[in-house]
């Protein structure tokens, strides 16, 4: 196969096809026949949206150049014409001077060369979708080259910025595990990043592998009862009934429809799609709710304490100084409040065959898609604001996202929600919480301050945690570890039992003269830190136990990389099934 990008054009969205693509082969990765291949992932080199180069840089650098000509033009015309004192507007004085010709020569080669180096950094940056990676090329002077492995991929995020929706253009994140793993695609067609993802979900799931094992063995069943013909199996040229032949991708000119409807569509339609993912939200997060949550914020606590500061410092001394500091401050905090609540606004969450799907945005939108098993842990928490109110957050650890610039979107789950909206999202993020027995220690571990099913803290822990001794506890449930701590400040961590990485006890010497221990759950790095400090010895020493060995059978049985590829056999090293 030829490594440089395919000549079939920028990638535009469209209605998708299906059906069996005859004799395809993914060139990426291993290899290998394809079932209801796309023409995104079809193992060829494919380009970015035309718009890219204008919408990652081309705006800024007209801005630039905006300010420097206003700003800058009389010194520019000075530097080049050699014009030390020009009365009036300099251009009337270059065109007195006959040197329009060359002013404009000027400004036009500088747009050629502008417009030619975004058109190659378009040209070079390409991107394939093969059976096991995701590669991406990019670079004129300097080359860079990603890949991705498929069965590694923890999320895939969509973000649309406002600039960029008017164009039908989004950005497709895909998280990799590892440190600045993450491979992304900016930009695509807005239709054509949604088709993408889910085609790269089916083959991370081995979705394609299991259909394919069951196409085989269909093939088998009917070529034995048919003596050799398979029905309904379309051969590539043959005629479909009514003479029509056998077209992949065509798309009839009735379904074209207007540009600028289109653009409307795209920019009213649901942060989920209806398509893919539940036709609505299992949490609804009314605008007055979330208003009240930022009011009734640490931020807001903390400003409030700036504030009164500096007006005491203004009521002793300089008050024009401390003007000039509230100013700025109060502008930077409005504008939080406003990030804050318009990238919570229009918040979704809905589980699909591929995991749980978050979408937040009302101007610049994102959604994310959570494949089964990259959660690592999962913490609720609740400041002491809210708790008159009832109200809750749900944050998460996952891999990939430490050190991403949308840290908050891809690790909220729910920015605010009632003791009803944290069990709907419970249930999407781990179900195994979803059951009897689980919900009641999902809700003592929420609002009980001991029992409930946890084992607690003794009572001599209350050097260490004077406020929140009754209230530190740990329990063990099929596939999780949970840690209620938190007086002022209310946590319950659940931890995926397949998911921890390493365990470890510890004692101090505070710990050592209580007769206490130490229990952590090691995860990858994010804001849950599943650790409990006054654990009674014995109990800490046989609850470390029992979670190593838990931790390892789940570990051993977890499918989740390949989440709908089919069973394999086990075989022992000599090949012999066991």
């Amino acid at each position: 196969m030829s490594e440089q990008p395919g000549d079939g054009g920028p990638i535009q969205g469209g209605p998708i096809q299906g059906g069996l693509s005859q004799g395809a082969t993914g060139h990426g990765g291993q290899g290998g026949p394809r079932q209801a291949g796309t023409d995104l992932t079809d193992g060829e080199w494919h380009r970015l949206h035309p718009a890219t180069p204008l919408l990652r840089g081309g705006i800024v650098l007209i801005a630039v150049l905006g300010f420097v000509i206003a700003n800058f033009r009389e010194r520019l015309v000075d530097w080049v014409f050699g014009a030390p004192d020009l009365p009036g507007d300099p251009l009337q004085t270059a065109y007195e001077r006959g040197q329009i010709g060359w002013l404009g020569l000027i400004v036009v080669g500088a747009l050629v060369i502008g417009i030619a180096g975004f058109y190659l950094s378009w040209r070079t940056h390409s991107f394939r979708v093969g059976d096991d990676v995701v590669e991406v090329r990019s670079g004129i002077l300097f080359r860079t080259h990603r890949r991705a492995r498929l069965d590694r991929i923890q999320g895939i995020g969509i973000d649309r910025p406002v600039f960029a929706r008017l164009f039908g253009a989004a950005k497709l994140d895909i998280s990799v595990a590892g440190q600045d793993a993450k491979v992304q695609l900016a930009y695509l067609g807005s239709a054509g990043a949604d088709r993408l993802r889910r085609d790269v979900l089916v083959l991370a799931s081995g979705l394609q592998a299991r259909e394919q094992v069951e196409a085989e063995e269909r093939t088998a069943d009917a070529l034995g009862q048919a003596g050799g013909q398979v029905p309904g199996v379309q051969v590539p040229g043959e005629q479909v009934p009514g003479g029509v032949p056998a077209q992949a991708g065509a798309v009839p000119p009735q379904q074209r429809e207007r540009l600028v409807n289109q653009r409307m569509r795209e920019l009213l339609a649901p942060e989920l799609d209806p398509t893919l993912a539940a036709p609505e939200s299992v949490v609804r997060i009314p605008p007055g709710r979330l208003i009240a949550s930022l009011v009734l914020s640490g931020f807001t606590i903390g400003l409030l304490v700036v504030a009164a500061v500096l007006v005491t410092t203004s009521m002793l001394g300089d008050r024009l100084f401390v003007v000039f500091l509230l100013l700025p401050g109060a502008a930077a905090a409005f504008g939080y409040y406003g990030r804050r609540f318009t990238k919570s606004l229009r918040y979704s969450i809905a589980g699909t065959p591929d995991g749980v799907r978050v979408g937040f945005g009302l101007l610049s939108t994102s959604n994310d898609t959570l494949p089964p098993g990259r959660i690592h842990a999962i913490e609720v928490s609740q400041p002491l604001l809210w708790r008159p109110v009832g109200w809750w957050m749900i944050r998460i650890n996952r891999a990939g996202a430490a050190g991403e610039g949308s840290a908050q979107s891809s690790t909220t789950m729910l920015p605010v929600g009632t003791i009803d909206d944290v069990r709907k999202v419970l249930g999407l993020l781990l179900p195994g919480l979803a059951g009897e027995h689980t919900r009641g220690l999902v809700l003592a571990g929420l609002v009980a301050r001991e029992g409930g099913g946890f084992d607690d803290a003794p009572r001599r822990a209350w050097p260490i945690r004077p406020l929140s001794w009754r209230r530190t506890g740990t329990a063990l449930t099929d596939d999780a570890i949970l840690i209620r701590t938190g007086f002022i400040w209310r946590r319950l961590m659940v931890v995926p039992l397949a998911r921890v990485q390493s365990l470890r006890l510890s004692q101090g010497p505070l710990q050592r003269m209580l007769d206490l221990v130490g229990l952590t759950a090691h995860t990858v790095s994010g804001p849950v830190r599943a650790t409990v400090d006054a654990v009674d010895r014995e109990r800490g020493t046989a609850a470390f136990e029992l979670w190593t060995v838990r931790v390892d059978a789940a570990g051993a049985a977890d499918r989740t990389q390949r989440w709908a590829a089919p069973p394999t056999t086990p075989t022992t090293p000599e090949g012999d099934p066991r």
